[in-house]
């Protein structure tokens, strides 16, 4: 009965950022579990559409910029056109930009809160339609610990609230959107072994300060948080909503 709510055979799944990192592994782990992927990014750095392939998965690819207003509409329309529906979105596309507040200018500001907020508002937007139609959906909003807590030591208030806004977003579209049988959650990750993280030599030192500061002293693996997404867009997590699921290894224990 169990492992039945974790199936998605027949589900169709559109990740954004999902060439690489998180986003990959996300794609994985709803893959393995029966859905038909959808990938849209501005590229495919490493790979990822046909390791997907490889893997036996239904993969398909949208190569579009989030940055444009117009992408997020053509991404749905381009779903739907192939599947004729869209059952899970995961909005996992996203940058991060440290920078001391008084010397960090408005366009790296506009640039994390384009993509980390609005693209994210835009493709929630679009996809809402069609999950009313079908009067069920699940929306995945990749949030962060840095839109709970303050961490350190990098300075980084722009990222935190664009984060902090995925959050309230998540919550606000749960609650207008539940009479229609669509959920909607977000995940917080702690920090996370992907690219995103490779910090350049003079700032390593950040790695141990991160550690000290998480209980399990690790950073995750990419598939730990994908664990998380599986759950939150499958059937397993029926009764779910409006949740910002903390996934830190204990780091906002402290």
């Amino acid at each position: 009965m169990f492992l039945e709510k974790f199936k998605l055979d027949g589900k169709v799944a559109l990740i954004t950022g999902g060439t690489r990192g998180l986003g990959l592994s996300i794609a994985h782990a709803l893959g393995e579990c029966g859905a038909k992927l959808v990938l849209a990014s501005r590229t495919d750095p490493v790979g990822g559409v046909q390791e997907l392939k490889d893997s036996g998965y239904q993969v398909s690819f949208f190569e579009g910029d989030l940055l444009d207003p117009s992408v997020p509409q053509q991404i749905i329309d381009s779903t739907l056109e192939e599947h004729g529906r869209l059952d899970i979105l995961v909005n996992n596309a996203g940058v991060a930009q440290h920078g001391d507040t008084l010397t960090f200018n408005d366009d790296l500001l506009d640039k994390i809160m384009d993509t980390n907020v609005d693209a994210v508002f835009r493709m929630c937007r679009s996809a809402l339609p069609t999950m009313i139609k079908q009067k069920e959906g699940a929306i995945l909003n990749i949030g962060s610990i840095s839109g709970l807590v303050s961490n350190i030591p990098q300075p980084q208030t722009a990222y935190n609230a664009s984060k902090a806004a995925v959050h309230m977003m998540t919550k606000s579209l749960a609650s207008d959107y539940a009479e229609h049988n669509i959920r909607v959650n977000a995940i917080a990750p702690g920090y996370i072994r992907t690219e995103m993280t490779n910090l350049p030599k003079e700032n390593e030192h950040w790695y141990q300060t991160w550690n000290e500061l998480t209980p399990m002293n690790r950073m995750a693996e990419p598939h730990e948080i994908a664990s998380a997404a599986l759950f939150l867009c499958s059937p397993a997590s029926s009764y779910v909503t409006g949740e910002v699921l903390v996934v830190d290894g204990g780091y906002t224990t402290r």
